[in-house]
């Protein structure tokens, strides 16, 4: 009971994962059946589907946006403020996310590249944006290849020529796909930043004190 009350955050979350991307399994996989018997072509199994540029094409294409907003989230937050949000840091007051890390490099609790200092405590220093960006950036790769490979089977069920990758990149459809995701992650996180100034969820480290004035900024 205390590891799940430790993790419950975490464990919510992957089963909510999984349980969203099996819905997004059998109903994709209703959907690319239809288009393949309206072609005349035969239907697929599920397991033959998961490695379908159908389904890996729309899987990768909203990991992608995501890790695009949590990576500038996290980026812009180091940066830039927002008077009033629970988002955002004091403008005018010192925060400890700031505090240089060099002044624990003898804390025996403290991780591991900050006790070794140089360019390991640099580095880390910027870890967890420099890891979503990578993780965007992969899933961006992903997304991209199988959507090449979704285009080119659209291709032959019509008898048209297989799209080169040149081609393909240079599509509207492939960025039309992704901005249509970006703009979404960008205007939600707005919204939870604006709204954090006057609304509140008591008992959420996302929110301010419920009778915090409008004017607090930060948790």
């Amino acid at each position: 009971m205390k590891f799940l009350k430790n993790n419950g955050l975490t464990i919510v979350l992957l089963v909510a994962t999984v349980i969203t991307i099996l819905g997004m399994l059998m109903t994709g996989l209703s959907v690319h059946n239809d288009d393949l018997t309206k072609h005349g072509a035969q239907a697929v199994a599920v397991g033959e589907y998961l490695m379908t540029g159908h389904f890996l094409s729309a899987l990768f294409e909203n990991w992608e946006s995501e890790f695009l907003q949590m990576s500038a989230y996290v980026m812009l937050t180091a940066f830039l403020f927002q008077r009033g949000s629970a988002e955002s840091k004091d403008p005018n007051e010192s925060s400890p996310q700031d505090a240089d890390p060099a002044g624990d490099e003898n804390n025996p609790d403290a991780p591991l590249p900050v006790r070794m200092g140089g360019l390991p405590r640099s580095l880390y220093s910027y870890s967890l944006g420099f890891a979503l960006f990578l993780l965007f950036v992969v899933s961006f790769m992903l997304h991209v290849r199988e959507s090449l490979v979704a285009e080119a089977a659209q291709a032959l069920l019509h008898g048209e020529p297989k799209p080169t990758i040149t081609a393909h990149l240079s599509s509207a459809q492939l960025w039309f796909e992704s901005f249509q995701n970006w703009q979404s992650e960008f205007l939600s996180t707005a919204v939870l930043v604006v709204l954090s100034i006057f609304l509140r969820f008591r008992g959420s480290p996302e929110s301010k004190p419920v009778s915090a004035p409008h004017s607090q900024t930060g948790a």
